[in-house]
């Protein structure tokens, strides 16, 4: 199963506000403070996005090599450092299988996914020690044993903006079930952060 773990966040709907109140005055009235649901409303309705942006969500995501693919195409306010096995040998061999297939369909991907990780492991030492292949150039050339259902760990943060674009295509029913299932978990963290900092640009973006 993939993972996610919210590592943390900046800023809240107060901030975003600010954001948007440059032009006029950053000062927090009471009054202000009240109509803060309203303009973050209008503000997405009416696609003034910008705002958002003074705003992060800090990730990490435990999740199979095509889902992280999905991820590395957000490109604008979005940054991720994923695990390599270009540059290290992966000692852990992680990696999902799909729990609405049939078990027998679960079994056969199981068995082909181990015995690819095994001769990943065979193929790096092999290449290093018996034919002279730079121990660099074998990691990075083993790992074509390894499928598309490998886990990685990936460092992923977005700003808001950015964050609801993610949302926007991958928390959505014809997304690959993987990532939905990723947008939702970081959803679901978002919305449970303590004093619900971020309860009104929810809302606004109706997520």
């Amino acid at each position: 199963m993939n993972k996610v773990e919210l590592l943390g966040y900046y800023g809240n709907d107060e901030i975003i506000s600010c954001s948007a109140w440059t032009s006029t005055s950053r000062d927090l009235s009471e009054d202000k403070i009240n109509r803060i649901p309203k303009l973050l409303k209008m503000l997405a309705d009416e696609g003034h996005h910008t705002p958002f942006e003074k705003s992060y969500l800090h990730f990490l995501v435990t999740t199979d090599i095509a889902s992280h693919i999905h991820i590395i195409k957000h490109r604008i306010g979005v940054s991720v450092n994923g695990e390599s096995a270009r540059y290290k040998e992966i000692k852990e061999d992680q990696y999902l299988i799909p729990e609405d297939w049939p078990k027998v369909w679960q079994e056969q991907l199981r068995s082909y996914t181990e015995e690819g990780m095994k001769k990943y492991h065979e193929c790096l030492n092999d290449l290093v020690n018996n034919h002279g292949v730079e121990r660099k150039r074998a990691k990075e050339s083993a790992r074509f044993f390894r499928g598309y259902n490998t886990q990685i760990t990936a460092d992923v943060s977005f700003n808001w903006r950015s964050f609801y674009h993610f949302q926007s295509l991958r928390n959505k029913p014809n997304a690959q079930l993987e990532i939905r299932e990723i947008a939702q978990k970081m959803l679901d963290l978002v919305k449970n952060i303590e004093g619900n900092p971020f309860r009104y640009t929810i809302e606004a973006f109706e997520l």
